[in-house]
């Protein structure tokens, strides 16, 4: 799956929904590659009807087939003014994490790896569409961009459309390609989704 360039990533839509779920693509062939779904205990999903749930802790599993085995996990604690999502790979093995920035005018975070140094960062621009992701040193390795889904589906739903973009320079199938995919499912369960 971590071995393409360009990735869709299309979250479904519905009334009232509870758990997310997303759709991965390969981005120029529009084959489907995978799978993500919230997976949530039920006291979680109970609590989601009173309380916000980007304050709530989250799972999301990504596989490559609805019953097969997970190849990427990222979860999120409880969180209040910043958000830490740790990104495992199957064998439940950490990559990193990302920690969202206090003050951030289109907001973002910070990639640590897995001993806890920061080696990249993911920034917004001013109207949160679009997202850089950088290495330490200022390189760009990949974008992130919210896709427009139309009127209706903007005014009345909170489910969004994600395409990911590795750059020309960086090699696919590693981490970092991982990372990449879990930055673009990040942003949307720390900043796109809306309340209960």
């Amino acid at each position: 799956m971590f071995d393409r360039r360009s990735y869709a990533v299309k979250e479904h839509v519905g009334i009232m929904k509870l758990t997310d779920h997303y759709d991965i693509f390969d981005a120029e062939s529009g084959a489907q590659l995978g799978f993500a779904r919230e997976e949530i205990s039920g006291l979680t999903t109970f609590l989601r009807l009173l309380i916000n749930k980007k304050l709530m802790p989250t799972t999301v599993v990504i596989r490559e087939s609805e019953a097969g085995p997970p190849v990427l996990t990222l979860h999120r604690g409880f969180s209040f003014l910043r958000s830490k999502v740790v990104v495992s790979d199957g064998a439940g093995n950490e990559l990193g994490y990302f920690q969202s920035k206090l003050i951030s005018i289109g907001g973002g975070f910070y990639v640590y790896n897995k001993a806890g140094e920061q080696s990249a960062e993911v920034k917004g621009d001013w109207k949160s569409w679009n997202f850089r992701f950088l290495s330490a040193d200022g390189r760009e390795l990949g974008v992130v961009s919210r896709k427009w889904g139309g009127m209706l589906k903007e005014m009345f739903t909170s489910a969004d459309n994600y395409h990911i973009q590795l750059a020309d320079d960086v090699p696919t199938g590693g981490a970092l390609a991982a990372l990449l995919l879990a930055a673009g499912l990040a942003i949307d369960i720390v900043f796109k989704e809306s309340g209960n």
